[in-house]
């Protein structure tokens, strides 16, 4: 298996991830992500038309929305959000600390492209700077045009 040429940890949207499992790894099967995000950096309500998602929590609560239907999620849950499908979701703590896992697993790249290699351990690094005007365009024009995210 190739590994992963990248820092164990990334800095994106105020908190960080890492990277359980590249899509390399699977053959573009899945990517397993592992995000620690604070309440405000969840992306608006939006639809995947490319890729399944499911959501296990691992500290903290988030709301998440699948449908027409609100699941809070605690420590220890999961909950599947299929393509086609509107969802979004919310953090209710301070931050979460999530697993986020993406079948097939080519979104992961869009995470790799809008987030920094972090040194050392990320809860030692202060948050980065609110993204730019033209970096948040760029971030939607990728997602909404590559990867092909309806936001609603």
């Amino acid at each position: 298996m190739e590994q992963l040429q990248t820092a164990r940890y990334r800095s994106y949207q105020g908190g960080y991830f890492q990277t359980l499992i590249p899509p390399a790894d699977t053959g573009n099967t899945l990517a397993l992500i592992e995000f620690t995000l604070p309440g405000g950096a969840e992306p608006p309500p939006h639809i995947h038309t490319q890729e399944d998602e499911a959501f296990c929590v691992l500290e903290g609560e988030i709301g998440v929305r699948v449908g027409e239907t609100m699941t809070i999620l605690k420590r220890g849950e999961a909950l599947f959000a299929p393509r086609d499908i509107p969802h979004s979701f919310k953090i209710l703590t301070e931050k979460a600390t999530f697993i986020n896992l993406i079948t097939p697993g080519t979104l992961w790249n869009y995470f790799i492209v809008f987030s920094e290699p972090l040194s050392g351990r990320p809860e030692t690094v202060l948050p980065p700077a609110a993204p730019s005007a033209e970096n948040i365009k760029a971030m939607l024009d990728v997602i909404t045009h590559v990867y092909k995210v309806k936001f609603l």
